[in-house]
């Protein structure tokens, strides 16, 4: 049995996981602002109430999961995230730095303040997107998702240098175009597909390739 950690674990892609992964027999506790009946249902732990944003946050989640849980954080997944649209016609300076502080430095402020939960063996999943991609950018816009993006592509592959010493393995994984209520329930798979492809990344994650950029159906990704 493995003890799992979910940012963003109440809907879409993060209960999916949540559920894929208490399937298995695994140990899940959800993250979130606010919970829901289902992660309530499935999780062995939820830890909700909690503003990752907010000053003394991450100290305030470290102290609850000593409580929580027995042995090392198995696997971390930084899956919470917010979605904005800015465009040269509809520029909102104040959603890209709400992007930056809620896609990027949450994550790496979690991952960070949880690494002595971790031991050799340990994953963390960053749950990023390929539209952080700088190679793959084509049509423009969204300048604060793509670039926070970027930035926890960049702050991933950094850990996963430093870590790696340390026994710890980092991926920086794309789901896919999800049907989940950030892009309005468009998309081209489920979460629950997304989840089950994003979980089978997971388990191939090594030393031996910490600090990839992957879609969840096996693709590499250009930076």
């Amino acid at each position: 049995m493995a003890n799992v950690v979910i940012t963003g674990a109440n809907r879409g892609i993060g209960l999916e996981l949540a559920k894929l992964y208490a399937a298995r027999g695994d140990s899940v506790t959800g993250i979130c602002r606010e919970t829901s009946d289902e992660l309530e249902d499935i999780a062995d732990q939820v830890i909700s109430g909690i503003d990752l944003t907010e000053e003394g946050a991450m100290a305030a989640i470290a102290a609850i999961l000593e409580q929580l849980i027995e042995g090392p954080l198995d696997v971390l997944i930084n899956n919470a995230g917010i979605f904005c649209n800015e465009t040269l016609d509809n520029m909102d300076f104040g959603s890209i730095q709400r992007q930056f502080e809620v896609n990027a430095l949450v994550p790496l402020m979690l991952s960070w303040e949880l690494l002595p939960f971790m031991a050799e063996g340990s994953k963390i999943a960053n749950i990023t997107s390929r539209m952080g991609s700088i190679a793959d950018n084509t049509s423009g816009h969204y300048y604060g998702y793509r670039a926070s993006k970027a930035a926890l592509n960049a702050f991933g592959k950094s850990l996963a240098v430093d870590l790696q010493p340390k026994g710890i393995a980092v991926a920086q994984l794309h789901p896919g175009f999800v049907q989940t209520r950030m892009v309005g329930f468009n998309g081209d798979i489920t979460p629950a597909e997304a989840a089950a492809g994003l979980a089978a990344r997971i388990d191939e994650l090594t030393l031996e390739n910490t600090g990839g950029f992957w879609h969840s159906n096996g693709q590499a990704l250009p930076w």
